[in-house]
């Protein structure tokens, strides 16, 4: 049986391999907290900020592709890890004119979403909606779904 939100535990641990310029940790472990909540994920979520070449390693570890990515998810029974890649969080900002902090929050709650158990890939639309519903509450910029569609050169 699930235990109510009010006596669910939700914890957050954010992870900066380096300082970077402009990003705050304590602000991103408020932003996550709250995605976190958001998005339903009960349990502990580490979050880790690094580079590239961290991110492509772990992607051809665990999901046998060899590439960086920008965001990877873990789930686990209770929470989950998610690893963002700073270099590819610093280009989505630049190309899409918004903050860094701001990209890596994007990730973030996508991250989220995958560990609540969405999948973009093979869903009909659901997580592109709660995303676009999340992102509106956490106000923040472009959702990664839609910018997907936009740079394939269609619209959802």
């Amino acid at each position: 049986m699930a235990l109510p939100l009010c006596f669910t535990t939700f914890v957050t641990i954010i992870i900066l391999e380096k300082p970077f310029a402009g990003v705050s940790e304590a602000d991103l472990k408020r932003f996550a907290g709250r995605a976190q909540k958001l998005a339903g994920v009960a349990g502990e979520v580490a979050v880790l900020i690094t580079d590239s070449r961290r991110v492509r390693s772990l992607n051809r570890r665990f999901r046998r592709k060899d590439k960086a990515t920008d965001v990877l998810s873990f789930p686990r029974e209770a929470g989950g890890d998610i690893a963002i890649s700073a270099q590819i969080a610093a280009r989505n900002a630049q190309r899409y004119g918004h903050e860094f902090s701001g990209e890596l929050k994007i990730l973030m709650l996508h991250g989220m979403l995958h560990l609540a158990g969405y999948d973009h890939e093979s869903d009909q639309g659901q997580m592109a909606a709660r995303e676009l519903e999340l992102r509106r509450k956490l106000k923040l910029p472009g959702s990664l779904i839609d910018r997907a569609h936009v740079r394939a050169g269609r619209r959802r």
